[in-house]
Parts: C-alpha cells; sequence; structure tokens
C-alpha cells in the first residue's frame, strides 16, 4: 500500500500536496464554505424546528404580530 501525494488541509479542506503542505495558507473564502459543509446537518435542523415553531400556535401568533408591528 502507498499514501497518496495529496491530502486535506485540516482548517479548509483543500487537497494539498504534501510538500505544499507546510506553505500553505487558507483563504478566508474556501474556509467558511468548508465550515458552513461542515454544519450543514445543524443549519437543516435549526430550518426544520424554525418551520416547526412557524406551525404552532405560538408561533402563528408571533407571525400575525410582527405583521402587526409593521404596519403601525
Amino acid at each position: 500500500m502507498f499514501a497518496s501525494r495529496y491530502m486535506p488541509c485540516r482548517r479548509c479542506g483543500a487537497s494539498l500536496e504534501r510538500s505544499e503542505r507546510a506553505g500553505h495558507e487558507c483563504s478566508l473564502e474556501r474556509l467558511l464554505d468548508y465550515q458552513m459543509f461542515q454544519l450543514r446537518e445543524e443549519v437543516a435542523g435549526f430550518e426544520h424546528c424554525f418551520w416547526g415553531h412557524l406551525d404552532s400556535a405560538y408561533g402563528r401568533f408571533e407571525v400575525w404580530e410582527a405583521a402587526r408591528r409593521v404596519r403601525e
């Protein structure tokens, strides 16, 4: 078995040649994309809970109250 020439950066996930890893600097855009990718299940869970809350009686009241305040 042989080791791969490429390994992912632990911070941003970029595929790097082993010899390039020491001089690599993560770009902000790549770093944020990678972090959002890692949080995708939490984001989906939040959205599910959010829409579930809005479907509840309390959530519907909050939506109604927010719309009423905007009109004032």
